[in-house]
């Protein structure tokens, strides 16, 4: 492909000296758990998300997994409370909520911004008032809070627990419930992955989950170490799901260039969005005041063409993704709790979004050379 989707090797190669030095420093400290890197790396995250905790974990989905289980522990939830979810999100969100023994409770995205819209989650909570906790996915680097959401949360007395795996470094146009506009900082609790496609992304699997609640982030410290509070001393029935310091390191470094990174993908955004003139394809429609950080850039094209769309841009060279081509209800291992759940607007958008190459080394030039062969596109 002369515009590949995804190279990670091509997107790392910037970065070699300063990440090959911070292999060599933890290599060389002997200390490879739990130590400096790591604490540098959760104040530094948490100065980013404007919040008061952060908590380096293995992964994002053990992120969420860790702010549910905590809650349970600290008897804010009830084994099977109701969590609300957007319904086309990545199946980790919903993982997270069934491996607590909680329920979720799946909602229809509005289908230009492919998030919850407040209206659509209002209509859901006078539907299900018993709903105790609402997971918002910042799906694709667009920020899932709108407006009226803060209002609509405290009126529910809803907990809240950002899905903000594909947003680092995202503002949303309306500040959460703590006055802030980061994602990250909006809701009660956060859980941001790591993973190697990411934003910023580690070179394996990592996480980390961030709060102002001191409590909250103390739970998920111990649950994340056996359970542990002190050596040998466990209070809960906990996990293994610790970052190690080489991760810690290499965030690190992938973290300074976060700025650069999502300046980046947003002139290649910019360039789709201006140049990109088929009647075929529907573009994303994002709040101006917001900041989208473009983890992906997916537009939709009807169902039925879909196939010879992305035939055509892989004829011009150009690699694209289907983010996600099966919704959580529709895969086997939920097919008995949720097969028969109707949701057209995320079976509708399963069967019509595609994700444009947006991550390195594409640039403006790509952008806008693929939106030629976009235009070319026809039936």
């Amino acid at each position: 492909m002369r515009y590949p989707f995804l190279d990670l090797k091509a997107a790392g190669a910037p970065l070699m000296e300063e990440l090959q030095e911070a292999a060599t420093r933890v290599i060389a400290s002997g200390w490879y758990l739990r130590g400096e890197e790591t604490a540098a790396l959760e104040r530094e995250m948490a100065t980013l998300c404007q919040t008061d905790h952060c908590v380096a974990v293995s992964n994002g989905l053990d992120a969420l997994r860790l702010v549910l289980r905590a809650w349970l522990e600290m008897g804010r939830l009830q084994p099977g409370d109701k969590v609300a979810v957007q319904a086309n999100t990545y199946i980790a969100s919903v993982l997270a909520i069934t491996d607590s023994g909680l329920t979720p409770v799946l909602i229809d995205p509005y289908d230009r911004t492919f998030n919850l819209h407040p209206a659509l989650l209002e209509l859901e909570l006078e539907k299900q008032p018993d709903i105790k906790a609402l997971m918002p996915v910042h799906l694709y680097g667009t920020p899932c809070w709108g407006f009226g959401m803060s209002e609509l949360i405290e009126k529910h007395n809803l907990l809240v627990l950002e899905d903000n795996a594909q947003a680092i470094g995202a503002r949303a146009a309306w500040p959460g419930l703590h006055g802030t506009k980061t994602t990250g900082s909006l809701g009660h609790a956060a859980a941001t992955s790591f993973y190697p496609t990411k934003n910023v992304g580690a070179l394996g699997d990592a996480g980390c989950v961030t709060t102002n609640d001191a409590e909250l982030a103390a739970t998920v410290r111990a649950l994340a170490n056996y359970g542990s509070d002190t050596r040998y001393h466990n209070i809960y029935r906990g996990f293994n799901c610790r970052m190690d310091e080489m991760q810690a390191a290499l965030l690190r470094v992938k973290l300074r260039h976060l700025s650069e990174e999502t300046a980046r993908r947003q002139a290649v955004a910019e360039a789709y969005n201006e140049t990109i003139m088929s009647p075929y394809v529907i573009k994303p429609d994002i709040d101006p005041g917001m900041r989208q950080v473009w983890h992906q850039y997916v537009v939709q094209v009807a169902s039925p063409m879909r196939d010879a769309f992305r035939q055509h841009l892989a004829a011009g060279g150009v690699g694209t993704d289907i983010h996600y081509a099966v919704p959580p209800h529709r895969q086997p291992c939920y097919s008995n709790e949720f097969g028969n759940l109707d949701l057209p607007v995320t079976d509708t958008l399963a069967g019509r979004v595609v994700s444009l190459p947006i991550a390195p080394p594409i640039t403006v030039d790509d952008a806008r050379a693929i939106a030629e062969i976009i235009n070319r596109f026809a039936i």
